[in-house]
């Protein structure tokens, strides 16, 4: 079944620009559990490679909290590809798993443990 954008071009692309990457819930919720249990941290540190979302240097720990549709997360039941477009996504987003497994990797060689959280986003 096809169900058309009601939206037009210049209303979708508002609504996509409104969409956070720094500060999202579930990112939130790691956060503050961190706080409460006495680790401190950095955020969306530039000179760590991928600019993990929290770094705990003195753990040697970098933590990537990624949203399920942009990430691609396999196995989580709800995501499933847009309708239109579809090449243009399953591009985008195999690119992206593609450049989160590349540095994870290079993090790992480098005696990073990294820590990859799913959130509904």
């Amino acid at each position: 079944m096809f169900i058309p954008d009601v939206l037009t071009p210049a209303q979708r692309h508002r609504c996509m620009s409104h969409i956070r990457s720094k500060a999202t819930k579930p990112e939130m919720t790691v956060r503050k559990w961190l706080w409460a249990h006495g680790y401190r941290y950095r955020l969306n540190v530039k000179s760590v490679l991928g600019k993990p979302d929290i770094v705990m240097r003195r753990y040697r720990t970098a933590i990537f909290v990624n949203g399920c549709f942009w990430h691609g997360h396999e196995g989580y039941k709800q995501f499933v590809l847009p309708k239109t477009n579809t090449a243009f996504w399953q591009a985008k987003i195999d690119r992206n798993r593609e450049r989160d497994q590349r540095n994870y990797n290079i993090l790992m060689e480098n005696g990073w443990q990294v820590i990859v959280i799913w959130g509904a986003t």
